[in-house]
């Protein structure tokens, strides 16, 4: 088993009879076994995968089986699935079992995907890091010491370390593509409505998209093709066709690419993310692609715009957690007013709380005009330069991350610097663009480095077609 790196592969070999459904899913439940302090699953769902995996082995005897028959997938632990728990790795959500299923989720079941367990994730989604989880910090594989990025940072280590095929994450500013930069996976953000939304414990409502990790970008592409669509439970999903982006990744065309000056000239950006990515960018351009550097004057207002609003709309969604009606209820209460000071005080962690207070701050009415008014002028402005570059050029290129994964601890006392791990994956959430993370090599620490590729929503499928062909540049 261990020579599967793609589902390709594993097609292959159920096709030509040398394994099952049933040995796919015990091979993985073993591997998890076997790395289980790596902390990337809250909860493995041993015996439903098991009866899974016998009911698709006896859908391909008779020949009725989904695209995604022998799929193994990790769900993030906001991703609802009913009858299992879902408490978005939250002491306010202990114990909280979900009445029904996630779309995206409920997509890949159709098609015979096996759901395996969900996985680890930063507190409601917030953090770059992974440390803010009820159910403690995940390790990246490839050096414990050090963070797999957040938030879905279990999800990025279940595929790094091989637990499962591909995982589920979110991707409200960055969440898919910097944990798959840290980890050395891909990770793409789809355009926003492109997935339905319904079943996602929300976060920022008008940011949050959930998003893939993989190994190769066929797997990506396949699993994105199935879960997008049109969904009647949620009024803004797109109702634009979604294509066969499985099928249609042969790239053979000249492009014009953009890159930011000011993503590269930046001081944060650690040296050899820039010199990678500007060996990339040099490749492409030998290649006979048309390569230019751009100006992005907005680039320093992103992250502000980014936070401001993100925080008011979670200090909105979050408002519901409040004891009354399911989840932690605080024992120490003596009235209703201390029911729900006490039950949110005692149930969120302190960067969810940190969150819910800026929002609630930026709401207020003497705030609301200064902060949140301009944050929404600002973020359209951003949004109208974003779509204008790329009216005029195919992708924009940029690093991932100014700089590989850093040790555990190194930011728990400066938010302000955790926040800047996410300066160049704002952009495409704040404009609602579609994204995809690669893996670009590695630094001295022998870290992985991750570049990313944005482009227009409607080039969503030549996105993973070049994405495709990039990949195959970075490895060589």
């Amino acid at each position: 088993m261990e020579k599967f790196i793609s589902f390709g592969e594993i097609q292959k070999s159920l096709e030509k009879g040398e394994t099952n459904c049933l040995s796919i899913v015990q091979y993985y439940l073993k591997n998890i076994q076997t790395k289980a302090h790596l902390n990337a699953f809250v909860e493995v769902y041993e015996q439903s995968a098991l009866a899974q995996a016998n009911r698709v082995d006896a859908k391909l005897a008779a020949g009725k089986a989904g695209k995604l028959a022998g799929m193994v997938i990790g769900i993030k632990d906001v991703l609802c699935y009913a009858g299992h728990e879902s408490n978005a790795s939250s002491s306010i959500l202990q114990g909280y079992e979900s009445q029904y299923t996630c779309t995206a989720v409920q997509r890949l079941i159709d098609q015979d995907a096996i759901i395996i367990g969900r996985l680890n994730c930063d507190e409601f989604g917030m953090g770059s890091s992974n440390e803010n989880s009820s159910h403690g910090k995940v390790l990246n594989a490839l050096d414990e010491s050090r963070v797999p990025g957040g938030s879905s940072g279990g999800s990025a280590v279940a595929v790094q370390a091989n637990l499962c095929t591909v995982s589920l994450g979110t991707d409200t500013g960055g969440s898919v593509r910097q944990p798959a930069a840290f980890t050395g996976v891909i990770g793409s953000k789809p355009t926003y409505s492109r997935v339905s939304r319904w079943g996602l414990i929300a976060y920022a409502s008008s940011f949050d998209t959930i998003g893939v990790f993989s190994r190769t970008i066929q797997d990506n592409a396949l699993v994105m093709e199935v879960i997008a669509g049109h969904d009647e439970w949620d009024n803004t999903s797109s109702r634009k066709p979604v294509l066969p982006y499985s099928q249609l990744l042969h790239f053979d065309k000249k492009v014009k690419i953009a890159y930011l000056k000011e993503a590269l000239e930046s001081p944060m950006l650690q040296a050899e993310i820039k010199k990678n990515t500007e060996s990339v960018l040099k490749k492409l351009e030998s290649d006979g692609h048309q390569v230019e550097a751009v100006d992005f004057p907005l680039l320093e207002y992103i992250l502000p715009t980014y936070y401001i609003l993100t925080t008011a709309e979670a200090s909105s969604n979050l408002s519901r957690f409040d004891g009354v009606k399911y989840g932690y209820r605080s024992p120490n209460t003596h009235n209703l007013e201390s029911m729900y000071k006490l039950s949110r005080s005692e149930g969120f962690g302190e960067e969810v709380k940190r969150r819910i207070m800026l929002g609630t701050f930026v709401l207020s009415a003497s705030y609301y005009d200064a902060y949140f008014t301009k944050a929404q002028k600002v973020r359209r402005l951003i949004k109208e330069f974003t779509e204008s570059l790329l009216d005029d050029f195919d992708y924009i290129i940029m690093p991932t991350t100014p700089t590989t994964a850093f040790k555990f601890g190194e930011h728990s006392d400066d938010p302000v610097s955790m926040y800047l791990e996410d300066l160049f994956t704002v952009q495409a959430s704040v404009s609602g663009v579609p994204a995809i993370s690669l893996p670009n090599g590695k630094d001295g620490n022998g870290m992985p480095i991750g570049i990313q590729v944005i482009t227009n929503s409607f080039k969503e499928a030549d996105l993973f077609s070049f994405c495709n062909y990039l990949n195959q540049k970075t490895e060589k």
